[in-house]
């Protein structure tokens, strides 16, 4: 293992709290949420304390993915639904909720309706894609856990009156998730998918809609580059974006070596005097 391997692993024994402490850190969240970086950064340092999965990543990639969190000014607090923050095995990644994307939409401010929604079996009759007419007559009511969903279905009208409709049936999300989910462990659901699959499938079939149909503002194409890419079976040639923390293990290095250079004038000056010290007793054992 060379130096600079060496500084790295260092680097990512490092916790989060140790991290986001550095000055370099710091300024990047600063540059990107100012006055609001010390409470961002204690929501984090809280939801790595709280969640075991997430303390076993690496700290540099929670501080990745939870710069890319900032800088689209998305909270992190899972129970929000806006953004959350992933382990996959030692390498946490950064992944938008369906309440992100309506987010990001209405920012862009060419948006007159926008919407997601469950569809129960009791309420879908039936959808024709070619002309994306869907016979749907809604049952107000309460549902049961255990009662699931048909289908998933995502509607927009922007104010230029372009009007755009999705439906997935629960088997094409099921499917996905199966497929995409890196998580899952076989046919079975984990993280975020088994806590929140419905959540996860209105985020689905809203990002296949907006990502496809909507307008790609600055927000959303990095909201779309920034997601995992798990859930996106629109583009083949999408790249792995996978949060790349070699520029905040870089900037936690600088710090690391800044503050190992400031402590040697202090080494120096310290045996320096030590030095002169004991020239005075020699020389004063010398004058007696």
């Amino acid at each position: 293992m060379n130096n600079t391997q060496q500084q790295i692993a260092k680097t990512n024994s490092y916790s989060v709290k140790e991290l986001t402490d550095m000055e370099s850190v710091k300024k990047k969240f600063d540059d990107v949420l100012g006055k609001r970086a010390p409470q961002f950064i204690t929501s984090l340092i809280n939801i790595v304390n709280s969640d075991h999965n997430l303390q076993k990543a690496t700290s540099s990639s929670v501080v990745a993915s939870a710069l890319v969190a900032a800088s689209l000014n998305l909270p992190i607090n899972p129970s929000l639904g806006y953004m959350y923050i992933i382990p996959y095995g030692h390498t946490a990644t950064p992944q938008i909720g369906y309440k992100g994307y309506i987010q990001l939409a209405q920012r862009s401010g060419q948006y007159q309706r926008l919407t997601a929604i469950p569809v129960y079996a009791d309420e879908f009759k039936s959808w024709n894609p070619l002309t994306e007419e869907i016979d749907y007559e809604p049952k107000f009511k309460d549902r049961e856990d255990k009662e699931k969903p048909v289908g998933y279905l995502a509607f927009f009208q922007l104010i230029n009156g372009f009007k755009k409709t999705v439906f997935w049936t629960y088997k094409q999300v099921d499917d996905h998730c199966k497929k995409f989910s890196k998580g899952n462990k076989g046919d079975k659901p984990t993280g975020v998918w088994k806590d929140n699959f419905n959540a996860m499938a209105l985020k689905t079939v809203l990002r296949s809609l907006l990502t496809k149909w909507g307008p790609m503002t600055v927000d959303m194409q990095t909201a779309d580059l920034a997601d995992n890419g798990e859930y996106d079976h629109l583009d083949n040639e999408r790249k792995d974006v996978t949060p790349n923390d070699d520029s905040v293990t870089q900037s936690i290095l600088d710090s690391y070596d800044k503050e190992q250079t400031k402590e040697k004038p202090k080494e120096v000056e310290e045996a320096s005097d030590n030095g002169n010290s004991n020239k005075e007793k020699a020389t004063d054992e010398a004058n007696q």
